[in-house]
């Protein structure tokens, strides 16, 4: 007995691969946001550790930003890169306005960063990608 593969179910490329692990890293340095900004409410001091990880994030989404544009080079679908390059330069303003202490839209460009990262994430591994 053969097997054959079905051309409809590709195995994923490598751009692919790599737009999983960037999104599952940006998602993970998220969360350690989100608890490192819940630390910085509570009056602890997490203001290195929420620092580190926006540089992090800065470097998981532009990790992001190079994969879907490889991933888009091999299949001219550019919604995704474009996606990515708000999201990168998103984050760049994400810091300028939490080291300017402008906490009124620190916030709700979180949610946005968040949503974007998210929906990233889930281009990324649903199957037709």
């Amino acid at each position: 007995m053969t097997r054959t593969r079905d051309t409809a179910v590709a195995a994923p490329t490598t751009a692919i691969r790599f737009a999983q692990a960037a999104t599952v890293l940006s998602v993970l340095v998220l969360i350690w946001q989100f608890f490192s900004a819940g630390q910085l409410v509570t009056g602890e001091d997490a203001l290195g550790g929420h620092g580190a990880g926006a540089i992090a994030l800065h470097v998981a989404t532009f990790l992001i930003l190079a994969a879907t544009v490889l991933e888009g080079r091999s299949t001219r679908v550019w919604w995704p890169a474009a996606l990515a390059a708000v999201v990168f330069v998103l984050t760049f303003v994400q810091a300028a306005l939490g080291s300017s202490g402008d906490i009124a839209l620190h916030v709700p460009v979180a949610m946005v960063l968040t949503v974007g990262t998210v929906w990233l994430t889930a281009w990324a591994f649903w199957p037709s990608a």
